[in-house]
């Protein structure tokens, strides 16, 4: 099969050629020119490339599970050594967000993703609802509280076997129309790339030691972007 591929962060004329059809959700898969599928959804993307496949996700869910479990697990242990204090200083990339902002970001997307499967989507709606609920959750205790929980909901979803849940479809504000499994394994990516962020900010601009960090092999198939900022 041929095929052609375009990163739009580098190919100029691929993001006018975007720009010029309406299209402003990514990943985009469009066939002769002519059909244009949103998102990464392999129950499109197969039929309409005519292949003779099947999706086998058992695997894909035990992949997740372990690397949620490593990610997440990574970013309480970060939040367990800051204080109260040093959650409260601000970024310096990123203006009126704080340390703890960027922490609870890496959190909240995940349970956002695996809501998804009970609430139909993960739009901005969604996100603006989810930091008006944590607005309160402030401390280093609280926010390794409520991280503990998202960590363990969402490794029993994944360990549920429940592949209605899986393969529902949800519009997505990363990733545009995906099934659940599939905003999970894109959003692991979003978080994980804030994660290497907080571990910048932690080394370079508190002078922290970093302890027991995600390691190369917790960070193996985990795509993130190549620039940090």
């Amino acid at each position: 099969m041929q095929y052609e591929h375009h990163d739009v962060a580098s190919d100029e004329a691929a993001r006018a050629y975007l720009q010029s059809r309406g299209i402003t959700a990514l990943p985009v898969t469009i066939i002769d020119d002519d059909q244009v599928i949103i998102g990464y959804y392999p129950k499109k993307l197969i039929p309409a490339l005519h292949l003779e496949i099947q999706v086998d996700l058992s695997g894909k869910t035990i992949w997740l599970a372990t690397k949620y479990d490593a990610m997440l697990g990574a970013t309480l242990r970060a939040v367990q050594q800051l204080s109260d204090a040093q959650l409260q200083q601000h970024l310096p990339w990123r203006e009126h967000w704080t340390l703890r902002d960027l922490l609870m970001h890496v959190l909240s997307f995940p349970e956002l993703a695996w809501l998804s499967h009970q609430h139909g989507s993960m739009s901005t709606d969604d996100m603006r609802a989810a930091t008006a609920r944590l607005r309160e959750v402030m401390t280093s205790e609280a926010i390794a509280a409520y991280g503990e929980g998202v960590r363990q909901h969402i490794l029993a979803f994944l360990q549920s076997n429940d592949t209605a849940a899986f393969d529902r479809v949800v519009p997505a504000h990363y990733g545009g129309e995906v099934t659940v499994l599939e905003l999970l394994t894109i959003i692991l990516s979003h978080s994980t790339h804030h994660l290497k962020q907080a571990y910048w900010f932690v080394t370079n601009e508190l002078g922290g030691a970093l302890i027991n960090p995600m390691t190369d092999e917790d960070l193996e198939g985990i795509v993130t972007p190549a620039a940090l900022f």
